[in-house]
This record gives structure tokens, sequence and C-alpha cells, in this order.
């Protein structure tokens, strides 16, 4: 039979892995910038990285919730490192001589118009490292930002109102990162306008604010289901702990 030890170290891997999972693929793909004209009729952008970081915000919120402010900044700290250690091997990559078959069965598109894949691999990821500058940046800021004001925000109302906690943190801590990491990505490392930088931001955000709000179902399942691993008595040790910052 598991021990409640066993099973509270289970639970904090299994976040940690869902949230650096997440947080990594959001950093890599982010490099994209689409419309959502052609889907939702709305002349707005967006960063492709937008799409699943509202699962990094509810991971976020639940680890805070068990694990404690102290439990967020050190995955926090890991992933960072780890998304460093990712972007530094890929553009290693990037100077790596192309060989020459591989140039030659990648050089027309679909339509027959002649492309250097290897120029093309090149943009891609080496605008990635702009990306990885500014998301650093943005990601060590947000996450502090987050995980404090969650805490603030337990305190304030006696641990009750979890979606209160978990929207509100994730809403300041993303006014923040949303702006950040697309000024230092492709204002300062980029060549955006500074009213580009602020129109995709403003649409992210907000995308961002109705992503949190719409996921409060999913923190509350969550919740329910951690909740039944751990037991009453482990569930309540667990979160007395995390709001001492102790559990971890």
């Amino acid at each position: 039979m598991k021990t409640f030890a066993h099973k509270k170290n289970q639970l904090y891997l299994v976040l940690s892995g869902i949230f650096i999972v997440n947080a990594l693929l959001a950093e890599i793909i982010g490099v994209k910038i689409f419309s959502l004209e052609p889907l939702i009729g709305r002349p707005d952008n967006l960063t492709a990285g937008v799409l699943i970081w509202p699962v990094v915000f509810v991971t976020t919120d639940i680890i805070n919730e068990y694990f404690g402010k102290e439990g967020v900044l050190r995955v926090s700290y890991l992933t960072a490192a780890l998304i460093l250690f990712a972007f530094l091997v890929i553009y290693a990559t990037t100077k790596l001589p192309p060989a020459a078959f591989w140039l030659e069965v990648n050089s027309k598109d679909p339509q027959g118009k002649p492309i250097n894949i290897d120029f093309a691999y090149q943009m891609i990821f080496r605008q990635g490292l702009g990306i990885i500058a500014g998301s650093l940046t943005a990601f060590a800021i947000g996450q502090v930002l987050d995980a404090t004001v969650f805490q603030a925000l337990r305190r304030a109302t006696k641990g009750r109102f979890v979606w209160l906690r978990a929207t509100g943190s994730t809403l300041v801590s993303q006014l923040v990162d949303s702006f950040v990491v697309l000024f230092v990505a492709f204002y300062v490392f980029g060549n955006w306008t500074f009213d580009q930088v602020l129109d995709v931001a403003n649409t992210n955000y907000w995308y961002k604010f109705a992503a949190a709000i719409l996921l409060t179902p999913v923190l509350y399942l969550a919740h329910f289901l951690i909740d039944r691993y751990l037991g009453v008595e482990g569930t309540v040790e667990l979160q007395q702990e995390a709001a001492a910052d102790v559990s971890v």
C-alpha cells in the first residue's frame, strides 16, 4: 500500500512533468504568429504558444495549492534551465553543415517553387533565440508574481475561494508576461514596431484571460481527483504545509 509520502512525491513528479513539457512546447512553437481571421473572422494575431500556456497556468495553480510558493518556484527554475538547455542545443544544430542530399530532396515546395530548407530551418530556430530571451525573462517574472499573488489571496481569503486565487494570480502575472515576452523577443531582438508588440500582447492577454476563466472547472476537477488520491487527512495536511511553504 502506498504511503502518504509516496503519493505526495508521485503527485509532485506528475504535476512537474506536465508543467515542464507544456512550458517547453509553448516556447518552441511560440515562434509562429497566427491569424484568427480565417478561424473566427477577427483580424487578431496570436503567438502559437498561447494555445497551451493555459495548461501551464492551471498546473502552476495546482502545484501552488498543494506544494506552496516554493514548490512552484522550484519547478519553475528547473523549467527555465531546461528551456535554456533545449534552445542552446537547437541553436547548435543550426550551425551544423547541411547534407547535400537533404538540400536536394527538399529543394522545392509542393507547388514546385525553389526553397532553401537549411535557411528556413535556421530562420525559424534562430528567431526562437529572441523568443527564449524574452520568454525566460517573462517566465521568471511571471512565475514569481503568480506564486506570490496566489499565496497572498490564499491568506486574504483564509483558504477559501480556490477560483479567486487561481484566476486572480493568473490574470495579474499574465498581464506582465504577455507584454514582456513579446517586447524582448520581437522588439529588442526582432524587427517588430512597438505598436505591433502592443497589439499582439493585448490579444494574447485577453485570450489568456478568457482561458483562465473557462478552465476554472478543470481546476476544480483536478482538486477533486487529487483529494481522492491523497485522502482527506493527506489533503488537509498537504494544503496546510503549502500555505506555510514547507510541503516540498
